[in-house]
């Protein structure tokens, strides 16, 4: 049985929309590979990023992404936080 309230994965896509969105761009505009901050991505921005991919129940940090500069380094990291979140529960 699955518990319906469980937030939602984070997806590459959901993260590449939401940084385009920030950015006022369409999500094609974001490359997993250009330099986040050379595309106008700000910390300011960045937290607020933090703060609503941390409601998808990995335990994401301001630091965790401020080690990367491109969209697949996040990636990565998501990646890495969401195994350790299935190993947890």
């Amino acid at each position: 049985m699955t518990d319906s309230l469980a937030p939602a994965p984070l997806t590459l896509e959901r993260m590449r929309a939401d940084v385009a969105d920030l950015l006022g761009e369409p999500p094609e505009a974001v490359g997993d590979d250009d330099h986040l901050m050379d595309l106008g991505l700000d910390s300011m921005r960045v937290l607020g990023l933090v703060l609503a991919w941390g409601n998808t129940g990995i335990a994401l940090e301001f630091g965790h992404l401020a080690e990367h500069t491109t969209l697949a380094g996040w990636w990565q990291v998501v990646q890495k936080l969401q195994a350790r979140a299935r190993v947890d529960a």
